[in-house]
C-alpha cells in the first residue's frame, strides 16, 4: 500500500512484525477511554483500527494533556512505537489484536460536533437518520466494507472485459426522449427553448449504434435514471454495466457474459458454476411462479388441475374445466402446525399478488385435516393431493385457481412470503439464465401490446409470419441473469433490420410518423448495413446488494435517495429561483 506524508501506515495494518517501529497514524477516535493516568484511544480508518496508548511518562505532559481533550470522531494525528499488548490482553477478534502504538506525538487536525448516532455497525437506527447524516453513516465498518466491496467488483468486470477486447465508450447523459417502458427525467433547453432533453433510461439505442458504427464489442458502467415508482432494489437514478456484441449469435453472447462474470464474482470470493443452468421463461413460471426464481429451496408449484375436474368444491372444478385455466398449489411444509388465525391471515398477503381469496388444506402434526373447502372434497381428491404433492403431516397446502399466469404469478409470490415465514435456509448464491421470453404480452391498462423486454428485441425468427396475425406467441432471443431470486441482469439480441424493427414498433402500437418521430435517427441507421447484435446490462446496484448480504440497494450506493425519491442530506429535490426557469422558459403552475 503505497504511503503519504501524513501517515506512514494505515489503521489495520500494524502486526506483531511492526514491533519496535516507529510509526505514525491518522484516523477518526472512534473510543476513547481514561483510565486516570493512562489513556486509550481506538483510533480507526477506512482500513480498521489500531489501539493508541498515552502513557505521560513516555508521551509526555504536553501530548498527554492533548489526548485527554479529544473526544469522539475527531480526526487526529499520531506518532510513536509499536509494542506488543500486555500478555492476557491480545484481542483476537481484530487484525491488530496483538499490538498497540505507545504515543509520543499526538496532533488535532479538527474537532466534531457530536455525531447524530454513534459510529457503530449494532445501532438501530431509523434509514432517514442515516441518510440526513449519511456522511457519518459511511464511517461505520459495515457501510466501508460495502463501499469496498462495490469497487472491487466494478474494477474486476472492467477488468474481465478490457481482457478480452471490450472498448468503453461513454454515452450522453443528455438525448432523445424514447420510450423504455417508464417515465423519463426531462431537462429544458436554455437553447432551443420549448425543448426538452431527457436522461438516458439506458444507453439502448446508442449501444446499437455504436455496433452499427462497427466498434464490435463495447461496454460502459452507465448510470441510468427512470422516474418511476420506488422500492428496496430501485433507485431513479442506478448504474448498469453495458455489454453490447455485433458479428455474434445468441450462445456467443451468454458465453462471453459468462466468462466476464465468473471473472469478477471470483474477485470477490463467490464461485459461479460454469455453464449456467438455462431455465426457460414457460418452465420458470409452471415451476416457480416468477421469472426470477431462488432456486435454492423447493416449494415447487404443483399443477392439480386433473384431480379437481370433478370437485365439489365449483371455484376449482370451474377453472379445471376451462381452457386456458389451471388449479395449482404449493406445498408450505412446516406450517400446517400454524393456528388457523396464523393461516388466515395469509388471504392477506395472497391478495397483494392479485388473489381474491386464498384455499388452504392443513395435514396437522397428529393426522387430522383442516381446511375451509374440507367439506367440499371427497377421498380422491385428498388422495389424488396428497399423491401430486408429497403430503406428510405438518403440512400446508396453498392454492390458487384461474387464468395460467396470473394464477402462477400468486404462488410465486406465496412462495418467497412462505420462504421467508419458515426461515427455509439459503445457502450461498444461486446463479440461473431466464431463457426464451415472449416478445410481447398485452397490457390491460394501455388496452395495447407491449414489449417484454424492450421494443429492439429479435423475435424467433420461425415465428415472424404470426407477428400481426397472433402476437403473443412469438417468442424472442432473451436471457435475464437471475441471482438469489432477483433479475440481476437481462439483455438479448436486437433488430438489425429496419423493415422488421418498423412492424415491431407498428406492433406496440406506433404509427410510422410517431415511429419515424421516436426513432428515426435508429432506423436509418439500421438501412447502412447494420450487424447482427446482442447485448446485456447487469444490475450493479442490485448485484452489489447481494454479494453484502444487504436488503436494500441504498446499502451499497454513497448517496442514495429515499423511497419518495428525496435526497434528506442535500434537500433535494428543491424549488428553483424564476430566473431560472425563465431561462427555460418555464412557469410553475
Amino acid at each position: 500500500m503505497s504511503t503519504f506524508s501524513m501517515h506512514t501506515h494505515t489503521c489495520g495494518e500494524l502486526r506483531a512484525s511492526n514491533i519496535d517501529e516507529e510509526v505514525t497514524l491518522t484516523g477518526w477516535v472512534w473510543h476513547r477511554r481514561d483510565h486516570g493516568g493512562l489513556i486509550f484511544i481506538d483510533l480507526r480508518d477506512r482500513e480498521g483500527l489500531t489501539q493508541v496508548s498515552f502513557d505521560p511518562d513516555i508521551a509526555g505532559p504536553e501530548a498527554f494533556a492533548t489526548a485527554e481533550t479529544v473526544r469522539t470522531e475527531w480526526p487526529i494525528k499520531v506518532t510513536g512505537v509499536v509494542h506488543s499488548r500486555p500478555e492476557g490482553q491480545a484481542n483476537r477478534t481484530l487484525a491488530t489484536g496483538e499490538i498497540e502504538v505507545y504515543a509520543s506525538q499526538i496532533e488535532v487536525l479538527n474537532t466534531s460536533r457530536t455525531p447524530a448516532f454513534q459510529i457503530e455497525d449494532d445501532q438501530e437506527l431509523s434509514e432517514d437518520i442515516r441518510l440526513r447524516y449519511r456522511y457519518l453513516d459511511l464511517r461505520r465498518p459495515t457501510m466501508m466494507a460495502n463501499m469496498r466491496l462495490r469497487s472491487n467488483f466494478t474494477f474486476a468486470i472492467r477488468e474481465a472485459l478490457h481482457k478480452r477486447d471490450f472498448t468503453e465508450v461513454e454515452t450522453p447523459a443528455l438525448f432523445k426522449s424514447t420510450p423504455e417502458g417508464a417515465r423519463d427525467f426531462i431537462v429544458p433547453s436554455r437553447l432551443q427553448s420549448g425543448s426538452f432533453y431527457a436522461l438516458p433510461q439506458s444507453p439502448q439505442l446508442l449501444k446499437q449504434l455504436l455496433m452499427v458504427g462497427g466498434v464490435e464489442r463495447y461496454y460502459q458502467v452507465a448510470k441510468c435514471f427512470r422516474d418511476e415508482d420506488l422500492r428496496a432494489d430501485r433507485q431513479p437514478e442506478f448504474t448498469q454495466v453495458d455489454i453490447e456484441m455485433s458479428f455474434v449469435e445468441q450462445d456467443d453472447v451468454m458465453g462471453a457474459l459468462e466468462e466476464v462474470l465468473a471473472d469478477a464474482f471470483l474477485s470477490v470470493g463467490v464461485q459461479m458454476p460454469r455453464p449456467l443452468r438455462r431455465l426457460s421463461y414457460a418452465d420458470a413460471m409452471e415451476t416457480y411462479g416468477t421469472d426470477k426464481p431462488d432456486t435454492r429451496y423447493g416449494m415447487e408449484l404443483v399443477d392439480v388441475t386433473k384431480v379437481f375436474e370433478q370437485s365439489g368444491f365449483k371455484v376449482f372444478s370451474a377453472a379445471a374445466n376451462t381452457d386456458g385455466q389451471v388449479v395449482k398449489c404449493i406445498n408450505a411444509k412446516g406450517a400446517g402446525t400454524w393456528s388457523r388465525g396464523k393461516i388466515d391471515k395469509l388471504s392477506k398477503v395472497a391478495a397483494e399478488f392479485g388473489a381474491k381469496g386464498l384455499a388452504w388444506i392443513a395435514f396437522r402434526a397428529d393426522g387430522s385435516v383442516n381446511s375451509p373447502i374440507k367439506k367440499f372434497l371427497g377421498d380422491s381428491e385428498m388422495d389424488g393431493l396428497r399423491a401430486a404433492c408429497n403430503v406428510e403431516p405438518g403440512d400446508l397446502l396453498l392454492f390458487a385457481a384461474g387464468e395460467r399466469i396470473p394464477t402462477c404469478e400468486i404462488l410465486g409470490g406465496m412462495r418467497c412470503h412462505m420462504a421467508k415465514a419458515l426461515e427455509l435456509p439459503l445457502e450461498g448464491h444461486d446463479f440461473l439464465w431466464v431463457v426464451d421470453f415472449p416478445l410481447v404480452h398485452w397490457d390491460d391498462e394501455r388496452k395495447a401490446y407491449a414489449a417484454e423486454h424492450q421494443p429492439f428485441t429479435q423475435p424467433e425468427e420461425a415465428d415472424l409470419d404470426r407477428l400481426e396475425s397472433d402476437p403473443l406467441s412469438v417468442g424472442s432471443h432473451t436471457y435475464d441473469f437471475v441471482m438469489d431470486g432477483y433479475e440481476a441482469g437481462g439483455g438479448g439480441m436486437r433488430v438489425h433490420n429496419a423493415e422488421l424493427q418498423m412492424r415491431i414498433l407498428k406492433l406496440l402500437g406506433f404509427t410510422e410518423e410517431a415511429a419515424r418521430e421516436q426513432f428515426g435517427f435508429l432506423l436509418e441507421a439500421l438501412e447502412y448495413g447494420a450487424p447482427p447484435m446482442g447485448g446485456f446490462a447487469l444490475g450493479l446496484d442490485r448485484v452489489c446488494m447481494l454479494l453484502a448480504g444487504a436488503d436494500s440497494i441504498r446499502e451499497v450506493m454513497a448517496f442514495p435517495k429515499t423511497t419518495n425519491g428525496n435526497d434528506l442530506m442535500s434537500g433535494a429535490p428543491s424549488a428553483v429561483g424564476d430566473r431560472a426557469l425563465e431561462e427555460v422558459s418555464l412557469r410553475l403552475l
